[in-house]
């Protein structure tokens, strides 16, 4: 790994889930989603989303969500062509209505279709099969949540000392799909503040990951194979990324299985904290 960071010359950090890791605020957020489900039915959903926690569920992180068709998609990366697919209830469906269904690569937009990168969207997701409208506002909810006082961010040890040493050698940029608001609370209550040389906020990423990236590549004058993505969402970090032919390191906590992937995978920041002092 410390060859990884030794070679790039510039390194794109993803922050929710990558520079903190708590996951409390999973748990307010689907308690928010709740509220917009009728009565009769929030009952299965609580069933249905501690399914999915548990691992225990069709839909997981890694998958995509065909809101109107309500199905689970597995797409083949770099291609993004279905590979697999399953009813809501884990039906498979077969190669000839995958093929009928899904001819083309999909495109993944928040709206009909979604990217469950990580634990964020596992709420989402399920709120939306129940019937739920307006997931934004529960997003919004939540993130004013996570600036009050009655939620605590975790900072990882040593990672402030470790990207301020980082960012002495290298270009840091950070890339997020939060709103400016949210970045700089955030930022200032894990004391990493200061330490990005620039800051791209509300990215939309995936829809619009290759472009951020590629514009980067093009501003700092750097070649793809010099270029570090750092995140924990593969669908909007990593794939991207591997696309263009930069180095990647992947924050994987729920050790999913990408075949093919064969760039750097920790199970948390911290575990690149010593990488990046030794650069």
């Amino acid at each position: 790994m410390m060859n990884v960071f030794q070679q790039a010359e510039l390194i794109i950090f993803d922050l929710d889930g990558t520079l903190y890791e708590d996951t409390a605020h999973f748990e307010y957020y689907a308690q928010r989603l709740a509220e917009q489900i009728p009565e009769d039915q929030r009952k299965a959903y609580w069933q249905e989303y501690k399914r999915m926690e548990a691992g225990q569920h069709i839909v997981t992180i890694g998958k995509v969500y065909d809101v109107v068709r309500d199905r689970i998609l597995e797409l083949d990366y770099p291609t993004n062509l279905v590979k697999q697919a399953w009813t809501w209830e884990g039906k498979p469906l077969s190669e000839e209505e995958i093929t009928r269904s899904y001819p083309s690569p999909i495109q993944c937009d928040f709206q009909s279709m979604i990217a469950i990168g990580d634990g964020w969207w596992l709420p989402n997701v399920c709120a939306r099969h129940f019937g739920a409208k307006d997931t934004e506002s529960a997003y919004h909810a939540t993130k004013e949540y996570m600036a009050s006082d009655q939620f605590q961010l975790t900072p990882v040890p040593g990672l402030r000392e470790a990207l301020d040493y980082l960012k002495t050698k290298k270009e840091l940029v950070l890339v997020t799909n939060s709103q400016p608001d949210d970045v700089e609370r955030l930022l200032t209550l894990l004391n990493l503040q200061g330490l990005f040389g620039l800051i791209i906020t509300d990215a939309k990423k995936p829809q619009y990951t290759l472009h951020h990236f590629s514009q980067l590549l093009k501003r700092y004058h750097i070649d793809a194979a010099r270029a570090l993505s750092i995140g924990d969402n593969f669908i909007n970090e990593i794939a991207p990324a591997h696309q263009l032919g930069m180095k990647t390191i992947f924050i994987d906590m729920y050790n999913l299985d990408y075949p093919g992937y064969d760039g750097c995978k920790v199970s948390s920041i911290a575990e690149t904290v010593e990488a990046m002092k030794q650069c």
